[in-house]
C-alpha cells in the first residue's frame, strides 16, 4: 500500500522515537520546569532569531490554533482567513468555541490572503459598527492548505496592513517546514511579521507534538494561563518537548521537508503531461492537487494508492501529500501505475 493521503499517516521519525527513549529515564520536573523544554526554548531562539521568543508545547494542531487565538482576542472580534484554511474547514468550529469569536473569510489568490482582500473585509467591519465582529487577527497558513507558500514580500505587505489597522497576526505552521523548504529561506524568513505561531511537529515527523511559539513579547503575559485553561498543558511536557527538540536539532526538520518536497515536486512533473490530468495549483511545497479521470482514480486506489478527493478545488480533484517518509519508490510506483492504466484503456 502506497500512502499519499496526508502527512499525518508517516510514522515517527527515528530520531524521534531515540528522543523519546532518552527522555524516559528517570524523573524530571513537570508542567515545562523540566531541561529538556528549556533547552527547546533556546533552539527555538537560535532558529527564529528571536531572543524573546516563548514556546508553549502542545498534543494537537487544532487545539494549537484555538489556544493562541484565544490568547489574543475577545469574543465580539473576528480572525480573517481564507476559505481553505484549516482553522475553517477541518477544526470542527474549535476556534469558534474557543475564543468566541467569528472567522470571516476573505478573498485569496491561490490560497493566500492578500492585501486587498483584509482592506476588504476591515472597511466592511467598520461600515457596520457595532452590529458586526471586529476584525482583531489575520491568520495565514504557512505552507497553506492547498501547497502554495506566502512569499517573504507577501508576509511584508501582509504586516503593513496589519499595523494599518491595529491587527495581529498569526501562523497556523502545520506545515512550515514544508513552507522553509520551499522558499530557501530562514524559518524567520518565513514568518516575517508573524506574532504568533502554531508550531507544527506532528506532520514534521513526530508523533503527538506541536507549539504555541509568541514571537511578539507583548503577548507573552497570562498565555500560561490560556494553556493550562485550555487543556494543553501537558504535565510529562518533557516528552513533548524531545520530540520537537529532535526535530530541529541540526535542522532535521527541514532537511525532511526538502525530502517531501522534492518527491512531490517529482510526482507533479511526472504527472503533467499524462492525459486526462492537469495539476490544479502550481505545485511549491509537499502536496499537489490534481485533477484524475475517474477511472484513473479508482484504479489507482484498487492497486494500493491511497489519496483522498478535494472538492474544495473542484469536480475529480485529488490532493496527494509527500511525507519524510515517502520513498523514491513509491512515487516511481505511482506514476507507473497511472501511465500502465492509461495505456491499458
Amino acid at each position: 500500500m502506497v500512502w499519499f493521503a496526508s502527512d499525518n499517516t508517516a510514522p515517527m521519525h527515528p530520531a524521534v522515537l531515540a528522543a523519546l527513549s532518552a527522555a524516559n529515564k528517570g524523573h524530571a520536573a513537570s508542567y515545562g520546569a523540566d531541561e529538556i523544554t528549556a533547552r527547546l526554548t533556546a533552539r527555538l531562539r537560535e532558529v527564529f532569531g528571536n531572543p524573546h521568543l516563548m514556546a508553549f508545547p502542545t498534543f494537537n494542531g487544532s487545539a494549537t490554533n484555538g489556544v493562541a487565538l484565544a490568547s489574543i482576542m475577545r469574543p465580539f472580534e473576528a480572525t480573517i482567513a481564507t476559505r481553505d484554511a484549516h482553522i475553517q474547514n477541518d477544526e470542527c468550529g474549535l476556534p469558534e468555541f474557543f475564543t468566541g469569536a467569528k472567522i470571516l473569510i476573505a478573498p485569496d489568490v491561490l490560497g493566500k490572503l492578500t492585501p486587498e482582500g483584509i482592506e476588504a473585509i476591515v472597511a466592511l467591519s467598520q461600515d457596520h459598527a457595532p452590529h458586526a465582529a471586529r476584525p482583531k487577527v489575520i491568520s495565514l497558513t504557512q505552507s497553506t492548505e492547498i501547497g502554495t507558500v506566502y512569499g517573504v514580500e507577501e508576509l511584508r505587505a501582509l504586516r503593513a496592513v496589519a499595523d494599518r489597522h491595529g491587527l495581529l497576526i498569526h501562523m497556523d505552521g502545520a506545515r512550515l517546514a514544508n513552507g522553509v523548504a520551499a522558499l530557501g529561506v530562514s524559518p524567520a524568513e518565513a514568518v516575517t511579521g508573524v506574532d504568533i505561531l502554531s508550531f507544527g511537529g506532528t506532520k514534521a515527523g513526530a508523533a503527538l507534538a506541536e507549539a504555541v511559539v509568541i514571537l511578539n513579547p507583548a503577548l507573552i503575559r497570562d498565555f500560561e494561563y490560556w494553556h493550562k485553561r485550555m487543556g494543553q498543558l501537558p504535565s510529562k511536557m518533557r516528552f513533548v518537548s524531545a520530540q520537537l527538540l529532535a526535530l530541529i536539532e541540526d535542522d532535521l526538520w527541514l532537511t525532511l521537508a526538502r525530502h517531501a518536497n522534492g518527491l512531490a515536486q517529482r510526482l507533479a512533473e511526472g504527472l503533467s503531461g499524462l492525459e486526462g490530468v492537469a495539476l490544479v495549483y502550481p505545485q511549491a511545497a509537499n502536496a499537489l492537487f490534481v485533477t484524475l479521470p475517474p477511472a484513473l482514480a479508482e484504479a489507482l486506489q484498487a492497486a494500493g494508492h491511497r489519496f483522498y478527493p478535494w472538492s474544495l478545488a473542484g469536480e475529480h480533484v485529488y490532493r496527494l501529500v509527500c511525507s519524510f517518509a515517502t520513498t523514491e519508490d513509491e512515487v516511481t510506483a505511482f506514476l507507473t501505475d497511472c501511465k500502465m492504466h492509461l495505456l491499458s484503456r
